[in-house]
């Protein structure tokens, strides 16, 4: 599904020059869960970023479904992610102005989906994370693990190829970060393929893969047997 090629991303200012990611190459397959880990500042979320297709690399290849995309222009970019990519965020990122149901339709609202249509997939995927009696209320009135419920379901409401999620439970007890890892493990088994970026040693053994960086390059990679949900 994805081939990353000696990429490279350096930020530069006027005064400094600073490399996130160092010539890393690696390959997602369809169907997979690979989890990236490394210290603080190691280059995991630019690596998440490029993958997403929310920024492109200073060198290297990236293929994605077949397709060359390293030097996409951003409306090209978008319409790539549109279609083919769900995003889960530490943070959440729900609109508090907006119901449950209407945070989860938005993904749809911009691929210009129908409103019939686009109730009955924000139902299911509403369903799909046992949310669906919540969607008439706001994110501020959910808990955290309801909160980051909510978020998953928008990342899976168009069936995206690939879902990248960015220390999915970083804000979340530990139960409800249990809670949250085992929705992602069987989204996988469904066959959604899953990049996770985390610091827990815990979030990481749900995946097949580990793959370690630091300093912006690949240290290491371990094949892992996996928690079953």
């Amino acid at each position: 599904m994805i081939h990353v090629k000696e990429i490279s991303k350096v930020f530069r200012t006027d005064e400094v020059e600073t490399t996130a990611l160092d010539k890393i190459s690696l390959e997602i397959k369809e169907g997979e869960f690979i989890a990236v880990m490394g210290p603080s500042g190691c280059g995991k979320s630019t690596l998440l970023n490029i993958l997403g297709l929310l920024d492109n690399p200073s060198g290297g290849e990236l293929h994605f479904v077949d397709k060359e995309v390293s030097r996409y222009s951003e409306r090209q970019r978008a319409g790539l992610r549109k279609h083919n990519i769900g995003f889960i965020f530490q943070n959440f990122n729900l609109i508090d102005e907006l119901t449950v149901f209407d945070n989860v339709a938005l993904p749809l609202v911009y691929q210009g989906i129908g409103k019939a249509k686009r109730k009955k997939m924000v139902d299911e995927a509403l369903r799909r994370v046992n949310m669906q009696h919540r969607s008439k209320h706001y994110p501020l009135q959910l808990s955290g693990g309801q909160q980051q419920r909510v978020a998953v379901a928008r990342a899976v409401v168009s069936n995206p190829k690939l879902i990248l999620a960015d220390e999915p439970t970083g804000n979340l007890d530990s139960q409800h970060g249990e809670d949250v890892m085992n929705l992602l493990t069987e989204l996988n088994q469904q066959g959604t393929t899953l990049v996770m970026v985390t610091h827990s040693e815990s979030d990481a053994s749900y995946a097949q893969r580990i793959v370690k960086l630091f300093d912006g390059a690949v240290v290491g990679e371990n094949i892992n047997q996996p928690k079953v949900a």
